[in-house]
């Protein structure tokens, strides 16, 4: 065999080994996990921007939304889940379904742009949900809710989108002291999270009641005075109600954790935070 056959060899030998690590990789990441950034601080204190995670796609069965979306903006390579899968979407099932619970952390597709979001489940199909002084409501009843000591973090920002942190005690300088009000939520089922907040009285801590349809969701972020979710009109920003094939997966633990900009950063790895169970 000459030398120049044997180079040819290896590099379609190499090429194979490429292309069936990307098969092994794609059907992995379609049919069981998803990983995960979190971008934002939509869920503090139960997540925080830079927290790592994979989705479990098997605790809800599978829809078009399974599929994976493939981003490299470098590159301008983007390949959307209905790429691969649109042909399934429009019938509001999934294979192999299960029902999710209240008080689950979801990843699910936005319902107008695709974007993956993290929220928790508040409302079932059937419920009533309402805001009223910042006071979540369930089918005309307040949950239970336990003051706790404030969260605090420096003022600055965060994660590679350099989002701004919002407090409760105002505008404070770069490093300073940034305070939100902490309490427990317990939610009809018993399932107990934290949620924060910087006032009482912002755009979605009064609303009107929302009755959730058959087949939809209503999500809410853990960081209420600044989460876009299911108490704001769908459009590009706002969720509104989400149906049931655009649920992705639901989160159970965090893996790993950065504070800086990017992971590899090692000096802002949060080491406490490694294989938390997200509750």
């Amino acid at each position: 065999m000459s030398e120049q056959t044997s180079v040819v060899g290896s590099v379609i030998e190499t090429v194979k080994t490429v292309v069936y690590a990307l098969l092994i990789a794609g059907i992995f990441r379609t049919l069981f996990f998803q990983p995960f950034w979190i971008p934002s601080g939509s869920m503090k204190d139960t997540l925080l921007v830079g927290d790592f995670l994979f989705v479990n796609k098997m605790a809800y069965g599978y829809s078009y939304a399974s599929c994976p979306s493939i981003k490299i903006p470098a590159v301008g390579l983007d390949i959307d889940a209905e790429d691969f899968c649109g042909f399934a979407k429009g019938g509001n099932d999934r294979l192999w379904g299960g029902d999710p619970e209240r008080g689950d952390v979801v990843v699910f597709r936005h319902p107008v742009t695709g974007t993956d979001f993290i929220k928790r489940l508040i409302g079932l199909p059937g419920d009533r949900v309402q805001m009223i002084n910042g006071v979540l409501q369930i089918n005309g009843e307040a949950v239970a809710l336990v003051d706790e000591d404030p969260f605090i973090e420096p003022f600055g920002l965060q994660g590679p989108q350099n989002s701004p942190t919002r407090c409760e005690n105002g505008t404070v300088g770069p490093g300073a002291d940034c305070i939100k009000s902490r309490r427990t939520e317990t939610l009809p089922n018993g399932v107990a999270h934290s949620i924060l907040s910087i006032t009482d009285n912002g755009p979605g801590d009064n609303t009107r009641v929302f009755t959730v349809p058959q087949g939809q969701f209503f999500f809410m972020g853990d960081n209420r005075d600044n989460s876009n979710d299911s108490r704001f009109a769908q459009t590009a920003r706002g969720v509104g109600f989400v149906p049931y094939e655009d649920l992705i997966g639901r989160a159970d633990r965090i893996m790993f954790s950065s504070a800086g900009t990017s992971m590899l950063k090692f000096w802002t790895w949060r080491s406490d935070r490694y294989f938390k169970a997200i509750e």
